[in-house]
């Protein structure tokens, strides 16, 4: 919720900005027509009109200040500034001709913004207020004199315009113009800010579903833990028992290498847990980081040839990397040997701002399906032998540096993994 709340804010910003830009063109339209009818000849009380005018200006000044000088927008803020639109609108409809000035349609306009942009309890106080301002002045108003305007159009005939209509006329427009850009602009604020929403629910989903995981980790550790300590034993004494057998002996080796190389995996999920960069604060060059990535995986898939590119430049930047970025690239590698154990090519190059890697395999490619599914948790293409994890983790690992990672088919048959990550962020220590 602490993620919502500033974003309901932003919205209200946003809409204290339109409030702003929507009271500037009603000051512009009042301004003009008070000017027009004055040059007419058409008798108003020029000067309380332009102080009404100069309030709505004041108030723009106001909420511009608070704009610039804050970054936090209340909804109550957003109120207040209706409820001077309202009182402004109320005087200078007081002193010209009250209900029946042609732009007294202009109350609709601080009712359609609360409506669009405030909670409901505030939305009705700006409705009841404007109707009862509305009312009182059909009773208590200066009215003026009922004026026409005429206009000859030929010898024989003339029309005859009621100030009234063409006050309306006005009005109908401005109000049209007003609704098709600012309000649907609020609207599509609101819009937004559901977008927003959503992202920050699924962000938490994400973190559940991240946090069960783990436990599920942790808790496969502990009771993983003795069946390989077993497994250990065993291999160790059959080593001493066919000490005479060499290729007995490469056999049980092998598997004695990975029993190890599991025990250290399952330890590290529990003795790492706390720790997110390398040890006692020293980094790596890229280079070594990569090159000690590779052992590692090289270590647990000896069968399956690994050829190496690297960039030659001589940028080599230090780095502190978070020990589940190591991990990142052990998935992608495995899933590349899983679907082409004979051969797979891995190729690193980096610049001053932007570490790409490329890996590639030579398997039968995926299917639009499968694309479709990738890093969706626990979906797996390998006949039910995978868990499904594999790219769902390594995402979700590379957005915590605003890396990116893609999967595509390569014209020459495989599938070529690319991965993207901005450097400046293995820079900073968290």
């Amino acid at each position: 919720m602490q993620s919502i709340r500033p974003a309901l804010s932003n919205a209200t910003r946003h809409n204290m900005q339109r409030l702003v830009m929507l009271r500037s063109v009603v000051m512009i339209c009042l301004t003009a027509v008070i000017i027009g009818l004055r040059l007419a000849s058409i008798p108003l009380p020029v000067l309380p009109l332009l102080l009404a005018i100069t309030g709505l200006g004041l108030l723009n000044g106001i909420a511009w200040w608070r704009l610039k000088h804050t970054q936090q927008t209340t909804q109550r803020e957003l109120l207040a500034q209706l409820l001077g639109d309202i009182a402004a609108l109320s005087v200078l409809f007081y002193f010209s001709g009250g209900y029946s000035n042609p732009f007294i349609w202009m109350y609709l306009l601080p009712i359609t913004v609360a409506a669009v942009a405030l909670r409901t309890a505030y939305a009705w106080i700006i409705a009841g207020l404007s109707i009862t301002c509305y009312t009182l002045l059909m009773f208590y108003h200066i009215p003026l004199s009922h004026l026409h305007m005429h206009a000859q159009l030929d010898a024989k005939n003339s029309f005859h315009l009621d100030i009234h209509l063409v006050g309306m006329w006005l009005g109908f427009v401005v109000s049209s113009i007003i609704v098709a850009i600012f309000i649907a602009r609020i609207g599509q604020n609101l819009r937004d800010y559901d977008k927003t929403i959503a992202a920050v629910r699924e962000k938490a989903l994400e973190s559940e579903r991240m946090l069960a995981l783990g436990t599920l980790a942790t808790s496969a550790a502990h009771e993983l833990g003795t069946p390989l300590a077993t497994m250990a034993i065993i291999s160790k004494e059959l080593r001493q028992d066919y000490a005479n057998q060499p290729e007995l002996l490469q056999q049980l080796e092998i598997l004695q290498k990975q029993v190890t190389r599991c025990k250290e995996i399952l330890s590290s999920i529990t003795r790492n847990a706390g720790l997110s960069r390398a040890d006692a604060g020293q980094g790596f060059t890229l280079f070594e980081f990569l090159q000690e990535a590779i052992q590692r995986w090289r270590d647990t898939r000896p069968a399956t040839e690994l050829i190496i590119t690297m960039s030659d430049t001589k940028i080599n930047p230090i780095i502190f990397m978070d020990r589940t970025f190591t991990q990142a690239i052990l998935n992608l590698l495995d899933n590349a040997a899983d679907e082409s154990p004979e051969r797979i090519l891995f190729d690193a190059n980096w610049d001053e701002k932007t570490l790409k890697i490329q890996i590639r395999d030579f398997g039968a490619g995926l299917s639009a399906e499968t694309k479709s599914k990738l890093g969706t948790p626990f979906f797996t293409s390998k006949n039910n032998e995978g868990m499904g994890l594999g790219v769902y983790l390594t995402q979700a690992i590379l957005a915590r540096y605003e890396g990116k990672l893609s999967l595509n088919n390569h014209p020459e048959g495989g599938v070529i993994t690319l991965v993207s990550l901005p450097l400046k962020n293995l820079r900073i220590r968290n």
